[in-house]
């Protein structure tokens, strides 16, 4: 048979069990009321511990910018939950008090109350465990800093994509780890950097932070060093009383672990980033550092390894943004506003600033009068247009506070004396500056150029030229009239279409005037100038000045007199002008240079260009100028007579030029092989010639005999006898030609008229040509003789000719 399993339990503990289920269960409607008036209690002051807790997190998370713990949000989430059930037992506790009875142990609906029992129960347990919970030591933690802070910016940004383009390319070329942005100030430098910051918000590209540094002017380290700080997560109260060198380590330590962008905008020096505590960008460290400046110098102070100038916006941009700022309903409310305002647009040059400034000031306007008064008032004194002081001109005012001496100052004060919009010559200008004496010699001149270049103050215009931009000479007369009434006033009326000249009154108390550009035919009045030191009447008509003109300009330095064509005679007043130190009677009618210059002892500068009709130069007029450092003369007349020192194509004028001890700049027109023997045989005259035309050589010219003019930068040659310049082709003479740099400098040749001549393959050996011009040399068959070239090709390909040719004409 099978088994069996017996199980005996006995009848007591099975009555005992039943009757201790059968009270607790009738224990969660007996004591309902109370649990509930318990869990209400519980509840209350569990309330009161959540409006503490909060208050401790809202000042964390708002004032420390903490964020609350996760322990502490289930916490709160929890409790309210507990909250909302507590509420909904209330509710169905009232619906059932009245059904309970005898004495509270029975109802008349025993299951519902003895569910609601048993909830209450449990959530006054919940009560219970949440308020032992409540006790944190810890109400938040620091929040994971955003790896970029959103910058505010126009929503509308003009002209300045390409440039966005460019430099967002180049934060993923690993080899450039420092870039630089450069411009003038108000061309939109700090909007492009505010754009590559915000573009990061789109895509991080693998960067763990974005840090945005103001520097500005009068940086200081431990500025730059608080604001990477704070972007960073170190700013605490240790970290304010930390050394300069001590947040530097811990700032390397920090950013060394990170891949970073570091923006720097508006930086006026170098900024030593090892001692901010930076990690340079290497092949290693991947970061970027990224700066905006006015000075292209400050790029190279930075090590930058690319540098991009921001532009000034081009026209059809620039009259996007200007109509932006006028609004449509001011331009379309007469259709002869939309011709002037074209007008006002292009008088603000381009940049940004001005546009904006001009364009919010002129919404207002809805009439054309009021349009056309704005265009005189930008041709005629723009600074005192609405709003261009103060916004425009004292924003550019630092970069010319910047500059590093009153040299700089004074010399881009200068070019205001140039009509708008004009190409100034180079030559022309340092010659102006020797002329007053702010440098001596070229070199100089050339470097205060680069200077002002680099400051963004001038920019190119072709390769021999310089503009300066229309805001900017419109800042430099805001300077002389508003700034430095006191010290030196300007009279600029330049290409205004003057025929006569200002009212003798106006140029009283004057220091410069420039009335160049314009129709003005005579000089009859006597004008009174004690203070007047620059003159400038080039480019007009004139063809009369009277005698007395300058009786009373006992200290005039400069006097420009060139492009009056019509000008015939020299008036014999110049002589009186003592202190003049700079002349320039180009490109004029004079025939003659009177004796009675002699008087002008302290001349330094006297340039005689493209007189076709000057044939008497006294003798020994040129050598009295003992303190002359510029001397300029080519395109004489023809046929000077035995009493003038230009006789003999210039041979006497070169033995007078060789008395001036000072000179350092030269240019100068050989009319024949004497002339120009007796100019080879000074190692001194053709050190320093910029311009040399040789005309009517009877004889072969060795390229060789040449090679000692490093500083040629134009050469003419019209020969009608010539037939070749002679040429070496061993390479020893080559790399005489490289290794003293011969023909460097040349940048235009204009041959021209040499009827025999077959080819033109010395050029070869001017590597920097620009401009190049043969005509009438009816016979030449090739420009480089490949045959002559012959077995010094290879050394000659390696001087890379006509690399930089610009212009040529055959």
């Amino acid at each position: 048979m099978g088994n069996f399993c017996s199980v005996s339990i006995s009848c007591n503990d099975l009555f005992s069990h039943c009757i201790q289920c059968f009270l607790s269960k009738a224990a969660y409607i007996s004591h309902l009321e109370d649990n509930f008036i318990r869990l209400q209690s519980e509840l209350q002051k569990l309330i009161l511990t959540r409006n503490d807790v909060m208050r401790r997190v809202i000042v964390d998370e708002q004032s420390l910018k903490m964020k609350r713990t996760d322990q502490v949000q289930g916490w709160l989430s929890r409790l309210q939950a507990a909250e909302n059930q507590v509420e909904e037992l209330q509710l169905l506790k009232d619906e059932q008090t009245q059904k309970l009875c005898l004495g509270g142990y029975c109802s008349n609906n025993c299951k519902f109350s003895y569910n609601l029992g048993k909830r209450v129960y449990k959530m006054l347990q919940v009560v219970t465990t949440l308020k032992t919970e409540g006790d944190f030591k810890n109400m938040a933690d620091k929040m994971p800093e955003d790896p970029v802070d959103e910058m505010p910016i126009h929503p509308t940004i003009v002209g300045l994509q390409s440039t966005f383009d460019k430099v967002w390319t180049c934060l993923g070329d690993e080899q450039a780890g420092i870039i630089g942005l450069y411009g003038m100030g108000g061309v939109g430098k700090t909007t492009l950097l505010t754009q590559i910051n915000n573009k990061f918000l789109d895509t991080a590209n693998g960067f763990d932070v974005v840090i945005w540094v103001v520097v500005s002017k009068d940086q200081k380290l431990e500025m730059i060093q608080e604001t990477i700080g704070k972007t960073i997560g170190l700013w605490d109260d240790s970290w304010k009383t930390k050394r300069l060198d001590e947040k530097a380590l811990v700032i390397f330590k920090v950013l060394s672990q990170k891949r970073f962008v570091l923006l720097l905008d508006d930086i006026w020096e170098r900024v030593d980033l090892i001692k901010v505590g930076v990690p340079l960008p290497c092949p290693k460290i991947s970061s970027k550092i990224v700066f905006t400046t006015r000075f292209n110098e400050v790029c190279g102070h930075m090590e930058a390894h690319k540098q991009f100038r921001v532009e000034c916006l081009a026209h059809e941009e620039a009259w996007k943004l200007f109509r932006m700022k006028v609004g449509r309903e001011t331009l379309d409310n007469d259709p002869d506003i939309l011709q002037v305002a074209l007008l006002v647009a292009k008088e603000c040059g381009g940049l940004p600033l001005a546009l904006i400034t001009i364009g919010r000031a002129m919404s207002c306007k809805k009439t054309v009068n009021e349009w056309n008064h704005a265009i005189q008032v930008l041709k005629k004194s723009a600074f005192k247009f609405s709003g261009m002081d103060k916004e425009v001109y004292s924003l550019l005012k630092f970069s010319y506070d910047s500059l590093a001496s009153d040299t700089l100052r004074s010399c881009l004060l200068y070019c205001r004396m140039f009509p708008e919009d004009y190409k100034i010559k180079i030559r022309d200008l340092i010659d102006c500056w020797i002329g007053e004496g702010f440098c001596d010699e070229y070199e100089a001149g050339y470097s205060i150029i680069g200077d002002l270049l680099r400051a963004c103050l001038l920019e190119e215009e072709d390769y021999d030229g310089l503009k300066m931009y229309d805001v900017i000479r419109d800042m430099a007369l805001w300077l002389a009239c508003e700034i430095e009434k006191e010290r030196e006033r300007f009279l600029v009326q330049t290409s205004i279409g003057l025929t006569e000249a200002p009212e003798t009154r106006k140029w009283e108390g004057v220091k410069r005037i420039s009335l160049m550009g314009n129709r003005i035919e005579n000089l009859s009045k006597i004008p009174s100038c004690p203070n007047l030191s620059t003159l400038f009447l080039n480019e007009n008509s004139l063809q009369m000045i009277n005698n007395d003109f300058f009786q009373f300009m006992p200290f005039l330095k400069a006097l420009n007199l060139s492009y009056n064509y019509d000008l015939a005679d020299l008036s014999l007043g110049i002589s009186r002008l003592v202190s003049l130190q700079h002349l320039d009677l180009s490109s004029t009618k004079i025939k003659e240079l009177p004796e009675e210059l002699k008087a002008l002892t302290n001349l330094r500068c006297l340039k005689l260009d493209f007189m076709f009709s000057l044939y008497i130069i006294p003798w020994r007029l040129i050598s009295s100028f003992a303190k002359l450092h510029v001397f300029r003369l080519s395109d004489f007349g023809r046929f000077p007579p035995e009493d003038s020192v230009l006789f003999g194509g210039g041979e006497f004028l070169v033995e007078e030029l060789l008395c001036l001890k000072y000179l350092n700049a030269l240019s100068i027109q050989l009319k024949g092989s004497c002339a120009l023997r007796k100019f080879l045989e000074s190692q001194k005259l053709h050190s320093f010639t910029q311009f040399l035309h040789l005309e009517g050589l009877e004889e072969l010219l060795a390229v060789l005999s040449l090679t000692g003019m490093k500083h040629v930068d134009e050469l003419v040659i019209s020969c009608s006898r010539f037939e070749e310049l002679k040429i070496d082709y061993c390479p020893r003479d080559i790399q005489q030609i490289r290794q003293f740099h011969c023909f460097h400098s040349l940048g235009k040749v204009i041959i021209q008229e040499c009827i025999k001549l077959r080819d033109a393959t010395w050029l070869v050996f001017a590597p920097n040509l620009k401009n190049v011009a043969i005509s009438h040399c009816f016979v030449m068959e090739e420009v480089i003789s490949v045959e002559k070239c012959g077995q010094v090709m290879e050394e000659i390909e390696s001087l890379k000719p006509f690399a930089k040719l610009e212009y040529f004409r055959l």
